[in-house]
């Protein structure tokens, strides 16, 4: 259900009467987001489909989508739960009924560590990442307060060099810190290679998660050794799921762009099998046409992630124009051979980054074929505290 604030803007209400009728997709205000839901689905069924048969969980990231709608629908596909990069993200889900849910960025301070054993208590599953002593004693502190064992896991640097223990030594004497708090509980390791998931080229994406699963594999071996138990190795993502799979390091993986896609990743996978297919779309209206070598769009720097390659267009006899950004509000478009370009055509585009452009919108339009099905908040659009 939209919230009011949404509901109730003009355009909306247009929208949601047409809805269900033919036609329906190309009268709606832009730009928007759309996602075609029989291509959402197939992406859905794709990676539920390759786990079967494997002692490996799905835990899809939800910081692709942000929106608790397409979170339920991952869930009831079969979804172990789901991943959240901030608590605001993951406050937004539990308030919408999404009730297992791990934080997979560290978190610190008091204040953060309260909002997570609130986290905690409201919903049967909860956990969070870990990678220093400080913010684990912030937590078992926040977590004796409410008299609740907190699961925790150990985030492992395996190449990003971003977040995560650099070494066995480290993850050993995080572990003994972890253990020293009797309301925390150790749950596993999480080990995440972000900078891998768009290496082009199958061979040297596998090699690079080869030597990142190694170093992970030996802070499994250190902990092990000690006695500490280990029963969650999550990780992973859309770029690296096969080699994820083929290594078989991990027992619960976490891709996320996996259910929209985004020329990024099409760029990056080409033709590799899981062949994942675009379901996010930006539609965009053609606002003037008075330029004799191109036309002008209502999309621009702000209808788009920008931290990746121009959008594509897909629509039917527009794939060989060009799109720039023409400013805040604009885009310019290269005029095509054939067809004729009017005023009010609709162009839809192949997005740069999915992640980023999702959020900067406050809804999604769900389509099948021409017809409008639903729209449906982004509920953690901007929940980036």
């Amino acid at each position: 259900m939209l919230p009011p604030e949404i509901a109730r803007r003009t355009h909306i209400k247009d929208a949601l009467v047409k809805r269900g009728s033919p036609g329906s997709r190309y009268r709606i205000a832009t730009p928007a987001a759309i996602v075609d839901l029989d291509i959402l689905e197939r992406n859905i069924a794709t990676a539920v489909g390759l786990l079967k048969g494997r002692s490996v969980e799905l835990r899809p990231h939800t910081k692709s989508h942000k929106c608790s709608y397409l979170a339920r629908l991952q869930v009831e596909a079969g979804a172990a739960g789901i991943c959240c990069a901030k608590l605001g993200e993951a406050e937004t889900m539990a308030e919408n009924g999404i009730q297992s849910i791990l934080i997979t960025s560290p978190i610190f301070g008091l204040e953060a560590a309260a909002r997570a054993l609130r986290l905690a208590t409201a919903i049967p599953d909860f956990a969070v990442v870990v990678d220093n002593a400080v913010a684990a004693d912030q937590l078992g502190s926040a977590a004796q307060t409410h008299s609740f064992i907190l699961p925790v896991l150990i985030d492992v640097d395996v190449g990003q060099r971003r977040t995560g223990v650099v070494s066995p030594e480290m993850a050993l004497e995080l572990a003994r810190a972890i253990a020293r708090q009797p309301f925390l509980k150790l749950r596993g390791v999480q080990g995440y290679g972000g900078s891998w998931q768009h290496t082009p080229g199958a061979e040297a994406r596998h090699a690079a998660v080869a030597e990142g699963m190694r170093k992970f594999g030996s802070v499994i071996n250190a902990l092990r050794a000690e006695g500490f138990a280990v029963p969650v190795v999550t990780g992973g993502g859309t770029g690296t799921l096969n080699a994820d799979l083929t290594l078989g390091v991990l027992n619960e993986i976490q891709p996320g762009s996996y259910i929209f896609m985004d020329r990024e990743y099409h760029e990056a996978l080409g033709q590799e099998v899981p062949r994942f297919e675009t379901s996010l779309f930006v539609q965009a209206q053609v606002i003037s046409v008075n330029q004799a070598e191109h036309v002008t769009l209502d999309a621009g720097l702000k209808a788009f992630a920008t931290d990746g390659p121009a959008p594509r267009p897909v629509s039917a006899g527009f794939r060989d124009c060009e799109y720039r950004f023409f400013g805040d509000e604009f885009g310019l478009l290269t005029r095509p051979r054939e067809p004729q370009i009017a005023l009010g055509d609709r162009i839809e585009f192949e997005v740069p980054h999915c992640d980023p452009t999702v959020d900067r919108y406050d809804m999604l339009h769900l389509v099948r074929g021409d017809v409008l099905t639903e729209i449906v908040p982004i509920e953690g659009r901007g929940r980036s505290q």
